[in-house]
């Protein structure tokens, strides 16, 4: 997916007694949107979605390279493959000869959903809150004040009947596009449902029941058969994410009835799944609820993980059911600075690490190396940082007569501006050192990434030492020359080479990024020319190829090497074909490599062919590389088995609280402050003993 990138209370802010439940205090500082698996999410909604929802699949918490396990699924379906007679093929059968793809998901029989009014019955057995009245909602103004609750077990019904959610145009899915290429007869049944002119909900809901998708079959109750056209290993991925979790119809038939929406009683603020969790209380503009969901099946700690992860502590829980806490509350903090005091006084249990805070947590030790100050560490606070499976870097529009092309000038000068703009520099000003410097398009975690001397990029970088050194600025010079821009000048004007650089910059912070990224241009003679705008400008402008240099970013929907090379591919250029081609780069020989890759199991051959497609694009240099960042994030000692994934989202479950030790430590941070009472009782004698004083002698006054 495309990225972009106060004193604390004097008294417990809590209710007496909470700290000491097994609980997890964190934080959010954007309002959730809605919680529906079938639309697109930010960051926080995928958070609370991964802790409701339960796809087929998901991914191990500890094992690298990333690896899929089973969810709600029994085990990881494999393909199996047909060709168009429906004869069986092999796996390792020609690409031309596979017709179809079937994969068979078998489920779970223990999945129940959650507890939740739509699954209330009556004495007679019949759904008690599917046909509501204006009338019967009297009294009733969220989810809760419902006061009969029900469940059912999960079928492939409700698999199947989400997928055929995705393809329905009223709900806007952001991966229909993608699903309609590859599941057979979605793009048929996306086009029947278009025709429906009924706008009822509850109407929509029932044609959805009763729609035939040809490429989705329940085999039985515990069984459904997904067909994929052709061939595609990704779609493996695919059903790791929260849009392919069971949707059961009685949950939009709820939402559904009349008076339910002016209420805000709606799917998108009260979900309904089979997960670990279930979200009780929904105030996004104060603080949200996760509660254990007592029908949840009883997943187990993992038993296995990477070498040292049984010494650091992170297999102590191995075997015990999962979650191992009761509940999780998220509190609204907007601003960095409160969130952060809150953290150290320990009422938040983690923390990333706020830009104005950075030195304070972290220092960079003689190795380069990450360490904590001090002070972190008398808190016993620990660091953990890895890498992220995201890229920034700069793009150039291939279209471009200046900076596109393909001619050897071009590249020269792409590769001169990639030599001059020095990352190193821009992770330690505007990143506080978090970024690992790319050097192609895959970063670690990523089949395909190299490590080591194989893996720089020699455009840009030399092997000097044991590590990669970029190469000096007289290189750069000298590229600059041999493209025909000799001192950065421009032959057919005299004049300094003149580039525009599309900005998104709306604050008064950008103008610290943006003098930056002039620089490092005026290093070649380059006259850079900021063209600042906000996101949906800029956004117009790569739809319609008018800028020429962007800067831009991409986090990993899967841990797979064609989610990153397909950034790169000419069939999903921006300005012909809509797609995530930002740069609109097409090289013929690396989109060959492209459709030979995506099809191939991981293994030395598809490695081979990552390689060349890794050297095409450096030599070619649509992009100057950029980084990979680095998550920082910080937990107090209570707070166990916190291990970073950058593909799961569902680690909310494995997190174990030492909730004593939290209250003990939090009440030596923070002691009563009673000085202010001692200030206000001076104050009070100042004003009150004058008084009595002077009472006392007008009394005696009178006697006398």
């Amino acid at each position: 997916m495309l990225i972009g990138c106060d004193q604390g209370p004097w008294n417990d802010p809590y209710p007496a007694g909470q700290g000491l439940t097994n609980t997890v205090y964190s934080s959010f500082d954007e309002r959730p949107k809605h919680l529906d698996p079938v639309r697109s999410y930010s960051a926080n909604e995928y958070a609370f979605l991964a802790q409701i929802y339960e796809p087929p699949l998901q991914y191990h918490l500890l094992l690298r390279p990333y690896q899929l396990v089973p969810l709600s699924a029994l085990e990881v379906p494999v393909a199996q493959y047909f060709d168009a007679a429906g004869n069986p093929l092999p796996a390792d059968a020609p690409l031309a000869s596979i017709a179809y793809s079937d994969y068979l998901i078998r489920l779970r029989p223990d999945l129940r959903f959650q507890p939740h009014p739509a699954f209330a019955l009556d004495a007679a057995g019949d759904p008690r809150y599917l046909r509501l009245t204006e009338r019967d909602l009297n009294g009733i103004n969220r989810l809760a004040d419902f006061p009969q609750t029900g469940t059912r077990a999960v079928t492939a019904d409700d698999f199947a009947y989400q997928i055929k959610r995705l393809a329905a145009p009223w709900l806007h899915s952001p991966i229909a596009g993608v699903m309609q290429e590859h599941i057979q007869g979605f793009k048929d049944l996306s086009e029947r449902l278009a025709l429906i002119e009924d706008k009822d909900p509850i109407a929509r809901v029932q044609a959805l029941r009763e729609a035939r998708l040809s490429g989705v079959e329940v085999v039985d109750p515990h069984s459904v058969r997904i067909r994929i056209n052709g061939k595609y290993p990704q779609f493996t991925y695919w059903l790791a994410m929260p849009f392919f979790a069971p949707m059961p119809w009685e949950a939009e038939v709820f939402y559904a009835q009349p008076g339910m929406k002016e209420r805000n009683i709606v799917l998108d603020w009260y979900p309904v799944g089979t997960g670990p969790f279930m979200l009780t209380e929904n105030n996004p503009n104060l603080r949200m609820v996760l509660a254990h969901n007592p029908n949840f099946w009883g997943e187990t700690y993992p038993a296995e993980g990477m070498p040292g992860d049984r010494e650091a502590g992170l297999l102590a829980d191995a075997g015990r059911p999962l979650p191992l806490v009761d509940q999780a509350i998220y509190s609204l903090e907007k601003e960095d600075i409160p969130r952060w005091n809150k953290f150290l006084q320990g009422y938040f249990d983690s923390s990333g690490v706020p830009s104005d805070s950075f030195d304070q947590a972290v220092r960079f030790g003689g190795d380069g190396g990450p360490q904590l100050t001090d002070e972190m560490q008398d808190k016993g606070i620990d660091l953990l940082t890895s890498v992220e499976t995201s890229i920034f870097y700069m793009g150039f529009n291939m279209l471009d007569p200046v900076v596109g092309g393909y001619t050897e000038p071009a590249r020269l000068l792409r590769q001169a501006i990639s030599i001059a703009v020095d990352y190193e520099e821009f992770v330690s000003i505007f990143a506080n050192g978090r970024g690992l410097i790319a050097q192609g398009p895959l970063p670690p975690g990523i089949f395909g990434h190299r490590e080591g001397e194989t893996g720089i990029n020699p455009i840009v970088y030399e092997w000097r030492d044991g590590r990669p050194v970029r190469r000096g600025l007289d290189q750069a010079l000298a590229l600059m020359e041999q493209a025909g821009f000799p001192g950065g000048r421009d032959p057919k004007t005299g004049r300094a080479l003149s580039i525009n650089y599309e900005a998104v910059a709306t604050g008064p912070d950008d103008k610290a990024r943006l003098t930056w990224i002039r620089k490092q241009f005026e290093k070649l003679g380059i006259d850079l020319v900021i063209r600042s705008t906000d996101y949906n400008r800029f956004q117009e402008k790569m739809r319609n190829g008018t800028g020429q240099v962007y800067m831009w970013g991409w986090n990993a929907d899967y841990p797979d090497p064609e989610n990153f090379f397909f950034l790169l591919y000419g069939p999903n250029g921006k300005v012909e074909h809509q797609g995530e081609n930002a740069s609109n780069y097409q090289n013929p020989e690396f989109d060959r490599l492209f459709d030979q890759m995506k099809f191939m199991p991981d293994g030395p051959e598809r490695q081979a062919v990552v390689d060349q497609m890794v050297e095409i694009a450096r030599r070619d240099a649509p992009w100057a590389w950029g980084f990979y960042p680095k998550a920082f994030s910080l937990h107090h000692q209570w707070l166990h088995n916190a291990s970073p994934n950058s593909m799961a989202n569902n680690t909310l479950k494995y997190r174990r609280i030492d909730a004593d030790l939290r209250e003990r430590l939090r009440a030596e941070w923070n002691p009563p402050v009673l000085w202010p009472l001692g200030v206000i009782l001076g104050l009070i004698l100042i004003l009150v003993l004058p008084a009595l004083w002077m009472v006392r002698r007008r009394e005696r006054s009178t006697a006398l």
